[in-house]
């Protein structure tokens, strides 16, 4: 692979803000840095579409400057394993990857060596399984808004948007822009809950005004605090959801339903490269350094605190690994105050107990190998579950199950092994080729 080998002293995992920042500042210290992303865009889901049509000021100017940074991009491209033994340099890493397409494409399959690395993951939406969840036409908040934006059409449907966190106002106020008629936004968290976090939001003027924008263009749009789904319905797709706020139940008819609870951490990589986690989410020092000397991890890995929170602990992680320790700590007090909007914005949307409880012995669970939920509830553990039902071994390898079936049952997160994300065969062969590698060999267990 000597052929197919870059090499940097700083590599960003993930091009979302939180790897931006990180990027930028590493660069802009001196330091030879490549930023990948598995997306064909800079940004992230956040600024999804900012790269060609920037509309918001952080954006356009964060991704600018990325630009005058020097830092190497690479796009469409995906980290999927790391070599597991085998000589390496001192104080250097590996990793393999695979673009998929895009000016790198000749050379697609090949091995990165660094000396820091920064793992900037991201998070993914968290869904709870309920009858009629896997119904055409239930989709994620951000996953329907990001469709509309790449131009699936939404314009005249029907659409309820339920789950919680403020991504339930985001997502209904870019579907209402697209045209969508936005009948209800449905939040699980209690009124009394959400009402104390708006008012804490005097401390974070962006967001305030931000928030407050939000509210003025959903006008007229009913927002229900204490409410979730109890079951979809429909023939070929999804057409009424039944609501509940505990005490009496309703029906809405609808043709989208948008449905998620917050966001889970995409912390894979991570495990896969050893790094130890505190309830869910990456354990960071001061540095954001991980529990592995040399790897770092910032932004929604760290814990889901939006993209202001992701941006300066991206600062702090890029300079840390840079090696300018002064200039990070006059960081920590801004990120200081972004991690108390991180602790009052999970406090507010915690999920309530009764979720638990809404899929039915005969509901789905997998959706990719069509596991229920009887199927799963004899088990301690994933590992067992994986063992028995094949839970969390389809085409999105338990990304959705997985986070749902910890919700479900308390289930710890399991082992991760490569391919972290689906590749082709020749990159793995490619990464087979490896003489000292045995990448994707694992010991034999009791």
């Amino acid at each position: 692979m000597s052929d197919r080998r870059d090499e940097f002293e700083i590599l960003v995992v993930g091009a979302g803000p939180a790897g931006v920042a990180a990027a930028c500042a590493a660069a802009e210290a001196g330091r030879r840095v490549a930023i990948l992303d598995n997306s064909p865009w800079l940004g992230g889901q956040i600024w999804r579409g900012e790269s060609t049509r920037p509309a918001q000021t952080a954006a356009r100017r964060w991704l600018e400057r990325l630009k005058r940074s020097g830092a190497h991009v690479l796009l469409n491209t995906t980290a999927f394993a790391a070599p597991t033994s085998g000589p390496r340099a001192p104080n250097a890493g590996r990793l393999f990857v695979s673009t998929t397409c895009g000016p790198q494409a000749p050379n697609a399959d090949r091995e990165i060596v660094w000396q820091k690395l920064i793992l900037a993951t991201g998070a993914r939406e968290l869904f709870v399984p309920f009858p009629g969840w896997t119904l055409p036409g239930v989709l994620g908040p951000g996953g329907l808004h990001a469709m509309s934006k790449a131009g699936w059409p939404v314009a005249g449907k029907r659409v309820v948007v339920a789950g919680t966190g403020p991504l339930l106002l985001a997502a209904a106020d870019g579907l209402k822009q697209h045209g969508a008629q936005v009948r209800l936004i449905v939040e699980q968290a209690p009124l009394a809950k959400v009402a104390q976090f708006g008012l804490g939001l005097w401390r974070y003027p962006g967001k305030l005004v931000q928030g407050v924008a939000v509210k003025g263009r959903l006008l007229g749009v009913p927002y229900r605090c204490g409410c979730w789904p109890v079951k979809a319905e429909g023939a070929d797709q999804v057409q009424r959801v039944t609501l509940t706020g505990g005490k009496r139940a309703w029906t809405e008819e609808c043709d989208l339903l948008a449905c998620g609870f917050h966001l889970v951490p995409n912390v894979e990589l991570p495990l896969l490269l050893g790094c130890e986690l505190d309830a869910g989410v990456v354990r960071v020092n001061e540095f954001q350094e991980t529990t592995q000397t040399g790897i770092y991890c910032a932004g929604e890995p760290t814990g889901v605190g939006g993209v202001d929170c992701a941006l300066v602990e991206g600062r702090i992680s890029g300079l840390a690994a840079a090696g300018r320790t002064r200039q990070a700590r006059e960081l920590f007090r801004q990120r200081a105050a972004w991690h108390r909007f991180r602790n009052a914005l999970n406090r507010a949307f915690s999920l309530r107990p009764e979720l638990r409880t809404l899929a039915t012995a005969d509901t789905i669970v997998c959706r990719c190998e069509d596991v229920r939920r009887e199927a799963l509830e004899p088990f301690a553990d994933e590992r067992g579950a994986k063992l028995h039902t094949r839970c969390g071994m389809g085409a999105c390898q338990g990304r959705i199950c997985g986070a749902a079936a910890q919700f479900l049952f308390g289930w710890e997160h399991g082992s991760v092994r490569p391919p972290v994300f689906p590749v082709p065969v020749e990159a793995l062969i490619t990464a087979g080729k490896t003489a000292d590698s045995n990448t994707f060999i694992s010991e034999p267990t009791e």
